[in-house]
């Protein structure tokens, strides 16, 4: 009996706890605070900021970095917005891209690949999203021009009919090819002021 009662001592001696830290709006408040930082990592100024102020240095920086990861999962990912804020977490994970955005050249570079990538972006998509037009149906030989007849020769040669250059479709007949003027080229070449 001497055990239960000191099991039943310790059970009333022993502190509950009773002040468990409860979040009055149920993590909201977190969450939006960690959706706002997440998505500024889509601006490479603001990389070089954390970078030049030496924020990738601390540990305790870079273990938060890793431990916002999390968005990356479907559940999370339909809040963010601006989606290059992923590609450059994940980079961040690496302490050599840390260290590279701390000059102003790379944060430059980074920084104008973003900017050929949304110029871009639709285009490229639009090339693989939208169906393309089916060909147009090749037109019929015209039945005007009349066949050729093969007449042998002494040579046993293959008689061709004469091939028009492009030129000669696009020239009335008779007429002659216009001349380039070379005399005047300098003068458009003279300096404005």
């Amino acid at each position: 009996m001497a055990s239960s009662e000191d099991s039943e001592d310790a059970a009333i001696t022993s502190p509950t706890p009773t002040n468990i830290y409860k979040d009055p709006d149920d993590g909201r408040q977190r969450f939006l605070l960690e959706l706002e930082f997440v998505q500024c990592l889509a601006n490479p100024t603001y990389i070089h900021y954390l970078a030049q102020n030496r924020y990738f240095e601390d540990e305790a920086f870079i273990g938060y970095l890793k431990y916002l990861q999390y968005w990356q999962q479907p559940e999370y990912i339909k809040f963010i917005m601006y989606p290059h804020c992923l590609y450059f977490l994940e980079l961040l994970q690496n302490a050599n891209f840390r260290n590279a955005m701390a000059h102003p050249g790379n944060k430059e570079l980074a920084h104008r690949q973003q900017f050929f990538f949304w110029k871009n972006y639709r285009n490229n998509r639009l090339k693989h999203i939208v169906p393309r037009p089916p060909p147009e149906p090749v037109a019929a030989v015209p039945t005007s021009i009349p066949p050729l007849t093969l007449v042998p020769n002494a040579n046993n040669a293959v008689p061709t009919a004469p091939v028009l250059s492009p030129m000669q479709f696009s020239m009335p007949p008779g007429s002659a090819p216009p001349k380039n003027d070379l005399r005047n080229i300098g003068s458009d070449r003279r300096k404005r002021k």
